[in-house]
């Protein structure tokens, strides 16, 4: 009788166990962001989050939903994927509203002092249609940055409808994949190099992401995982690592203060 109860509470301890470590897989992902997107709402300041780290995970989970494809994988990773890329456009949305929101405010500064009336004021829009790349992943509205998430998907589920029959090219969009996610962080790395300070970041977000990545490359290397999964894992942790020292270093030896009105399109060469 004893071991039977003792059974079923090992049963009930092991499937409350699985229920919660798959709630950490799907949502666990988008937890780093929350106090990014509360520093970004309360301060109205967007300056600090380069968004171009929304375009890495975007692209990184759009790639691993058309590898499933062509290689299975667990239900939960599909999740995960979708939930992250709603976040990320979430992320977008705040961005660009608080960003024109601040070049509005300051052309109406600029025009202070003249006759120009409140009405008067615009800001140049920047259109993903315009197809300029002077201004790629720094457009005015948040439908151009969906316009351009759908053509992306459009294309790359074509290409892989026409190649899906190719081994090299599954295993190459599973790599692509994961080292796409592996550079996550190099976005926020320049962006706070091109600043000469790290503030406007969340330091939360990122000790977060250290936490994760080092948990999960320890998991590749116990489990035996292929190669790109652990390579890319340290990678992501050595990134992780340096944003930190990039925290500590700005902070013991403040930079030069620079204008914050250099466009983050430069930050394209990070990816």
């Amino acid at each position: 009788m004893e071991d039977e109860l003792f059974d079923q509470i090992l049963t009930v301890f092991n499937n409350l166990v699985a229920w919660v470590a798959a709630g950490a897989m799907v949502f666990g992902g988008v937890v780093p962001y929350i106090p990014q997107y509360r520093d970004i709402r309360l301060t109205q300041n967007a300056e600090g989050f380069s968004t171009y780290v929304c375009l890495v995970l975007l692209v990184a989970n759009i790639l691993r939903i058309l590898f499933r494809f062509g290689r299975y994988f667990e239900t939960l990773l599909l999740w995960q994927s979708i939930i992250m890329i709603c976040t990320m456009l979430i992320m977008l949305n705040l961005c660009t509203n608080v960003r024109m929101a601040t070049e509005l405010s300051t052309k109406r500064r600029s025009f202070l002092a003249t006759d120009i009336k409140d009405e008067e004021v615009r800001i140049p829009k920047r259109l993903f249609l315009d197809f300029d790349w002077n201004y790629f992943w720094s457009w005015s509205r948040f439908v151009d940055y969906v316009q351009c998430v759908l053509a992306f998907t459009l294309v790359a589920a074509y290409i892989t409808y026409l190649l899906l029959d190719s081994v090299l090219f599954v295993e190459t969009l599973g790599f692509l994949a994961v080292f796409t996610e592996a550079m996550l962080g190099t976005p926020q790395l320049y962006c706070n190099y091109q600043n000469k300070s790290t503030e406007g970041m969340s330091i939360k977000m990122v000790l977060m992401w250290t936490s994760g990545d080092t948990f999960k490359t320890g998991y590749f290397l116990l489990t035996q995982a292929p190669v790109q999964f652990w390579i890319c894992g340290l990678l992501q942790v050595f990134v992780d690592i340096t944003i930190l020292f990039q925290v500590y270093y700005y902070s013991r030896y403040p930079q030069k203060p620079v204008s914050h009105t250099v466009s983050h399109t430069t930050s394209a060469k990070a990816l």
